[in-house]
């Protein structure tokens, strides 16, 4: 192995794991579980129901070596109720995430850097009263903490919120749909 694959091995890095589940209570706490005995840190969490019907999609992010990534998919994916497990580096997929921000309705209108900030950033002001304004931003987390860095250098934001990553491999089909019709067949044949 080469001195680059052994650094890259023990470097710290963002990792997305993506976990697909029958939709049973508990798989939650199962899954969660698996990060606090190896004291990896879960740095964002999404569940929702996947494309493939009565299966739960988990997106799950965390800074760890590769090692230990590999060993959390493997420890994941031992858990009776869950159908696979995948890790992803940032390029392997398509990835987003949302945040609102309120602001004061009044301190915005006092400020034209306010808005300025605000359409530079391609965000939305989806509601605005008297009290407050509230601004939606969709995009990479990157872009969306430099909306909230630039608004709160002003004294404007009074609350922030973001929502974990949700994400698409850059494949053409789902890998668990393929992984689900080899096992249908697997059991076919038996």
């Amino acid at each position: 192995m080469s001195q680059d694959n052994l650094q890259n091995e023990s470097s710290t890095r963002l990792y997305t794991i993506l976990v697909y589940s029958e939709n049973i209570a508990g798989v939650l706490n199962q899954i969660t579980a698996v990060f606090t005995r190896r004291q990896v840190n879960i740095e964002s969490l999404n569940v929702s129901a996947s494309s493939t019907p009565g299966v739960h999609k988990y997106t799950i992010t965390c800074y760890c070596t590769l090692e230990m990534v590999k060993m959390l998919k493997s420890q994941i994916e031992k858990r009776i109720d869950v159908l696979q497990a995948r890790y992803f580096e940032d390029e392997d997929i398509f990835l987003r995430e949302t945040s609102l921000l309120k602001i004061s309705t009044p301190a915005m209108l006092e400020n034209p850097d306010v808005c300025n900030i605000v359409r530079q950033h391609g965000a939305s002001i989806v509601e605005v009263n008297p009290t407050y304004a509230a601004i939606e931003k969709t995009g990479q987390t990157d872009e969306i903490l430099s909306l909230f860095e630039a608004l709160n250098s002003l004294g404007v934001v009074r609350q922030f919120a973001r929502s974990g990553r949700i994400c698409i491999t850059r494949g053409t089909r789902e890998q668990l749909d393929d992984y689900l019709a080899e096992r249908e067949k697997e059991r076919e044949e038996k």
